[in-house]
């Protein structure tokens, strides 16, 4: 049985802690992660480290993400998550709130497929 919890814990944690090599941990080696629907997925667990070497270690700081709510499709692989996150954008030199829903498709405790649906807005 998958420990989805464990998981989205690990998730947020190395989104706060601004840490790639703990990121790719829960992810398959071939998997996708969607950041932007439309866009093409970036693929593998190494595309995925410099995606967020690249977006979180570099272009975020103060990272504050919490859990809002969590939900597991009658399939029992599929998972929407959704979370918000503050935090200050290095490339706007803004701080922003940021609400995300993220669907996640797991093999084991590992994901396979991550789509994100998200907006953002700075913070006065």
């Amino acid at each position: 049985m998958m420990n989805v919890q464990a998981t989205i814990d690990t998730y947020l944690k190395a989104w706060m802690g601004q840490d790639p090599e703990l990121i790719v941990t829960i992810f398959t080696e071939d998997a996708t992660y969607h950041e932007r629907v439309l866009e093409e997925p970036i693929r593998t667990r190494e595309g995925i480290r410099r995606y967020w070497q690249t977006k979180v270690v570099e272009g975020q700081a103060n990272i504050d993400a919490r859990l809002l709510n969590l939900y597991t499709a009658t399939d029992g692989t599929t998972v929407i998550a959704e979370w918000e996150a503050t935090f200050d954008d290095r490339v706007q030199g803004v701080r922003k709130r940021m609400r995300e829903v993220a669907i996640l498709e797991f093999a084991g405790d590992q994901i396979e497929s991550l789509r994100e649906y998200w907006a953002s807005e700075p913070l006065m």
